[in-house]
């Protein structure tokens, strides 16, 4: 009888080792006016059923190992998320080197129609995964994260036909606030109350949604400054914050749940 037992339960045991997570991450390359992409697709694979699809923009040091693991811990069993290059396979800023990250979203923050243009290209391309990963193609989003938040922010500002986009401590300017009566997207942009880089243009970004057809909600975190979902982020004005982080999470996938089932 205790042989049995001992057989069951290694028997259960590998079948839990083999339902366990196992985080694809696939490269996703494309060529957009004569330059190289390379982005990368993240999902577990152990979860065979289709699920909402992601286009998310990390920070301004694209992306790279702490870019992959932030995809992974946000995309865990729900999401399949397409980590986005908007640089260029060729521009890879050095983590924590202000100067290179700088002078890679320069031209973009220059050219707004040229931002729009790349990340609408980035939702294509997560479309077209669909072939291949499991991914709901009526239900997409976008994530973004500082300058990553500036550029989903623009997604929605283009039009484009998704649910949702979520802005984590992003740029909150536009070029053109026109642009906002175009949004079909809940937006959600959350910021720190003492982000002196964003904050002062939350008043003009009031006015763009309050100017748009937009279901939107504008969340000031109060004591949080920018960076607060990046780890090992800790400077007076871009600090890491646990307490934030998690908070933010926890209202990006209440506002995503909300968005992909069409009601509150």
């Amino acid at each position: 009888m205790r042989l049995v037992r001992l057989c069951c339960a290694l028997v259960l045991c590998t079948v839990a080792m083999a339902t366990q997570a196992k985080m694809v991450n696939k490269p996703v390359e494309w060529t957009q006016d004569g330059t190289r992409f390379h982005s990368v697709l993240v999902y577990d694979d152990a979860v065979k059923a289709k699920r909402p699809g992601l286009v998310m923009v990390p920070n301004w040091y694209g992306i790279n190992d702490m870019a992959v693991q932030k995809a992974e811990m946000i995309a865990g069993k729900d999401y399949v998320i397409l980590l986005t290059d908007m640089y260029g396979a060729n521009v890879r800023p050095t983590q924590g080197n202000a100067d290179q990250a700088m002078a890679a979203v320069k031209p973009l923050y220059g050219n707004r129609e040229l931002m729009r243009k790349r990340i609408n290209e980035a939702l294509a391309q997560l479309k077209a995964q669909a072939g291949s990963a499991p991914i709901d193609l009526n239900n997409l989003a976008a994530i973004g994260f500082c300058f990553g938040g500036s550029a989903v922010l623009d997604l929605a500002r283009s039009g484009a036909d998704v649910k949702a986009v979520v802005s984590f401590h992003g740029g909150l300017t536009t070029d053109n606030p026109a642009l906002g009566k175009n949004i079909k997207a809940r937006v959600l942009a959350m910021n720190g109350a003492d982000d002196k880089s964003t904050m002062p243009d939350a008043d003009k970004f009031m006015d763009e949604m309050r100017g748009s057809p937009a279901d939107w909600q504008f969340v000031v975190i109060g004591h949080a400054v920018h960076c607060f979902t990046e780890k090992g982020e800790n400077s007076a004005g871009c600090r890491y914050d646990e307490k934030v982080a998690q908070r933010s999470y926890r209202l990006m996938h209440d506002w995503l749940r909300e968005s992909f089932a069409n009601q509150p």
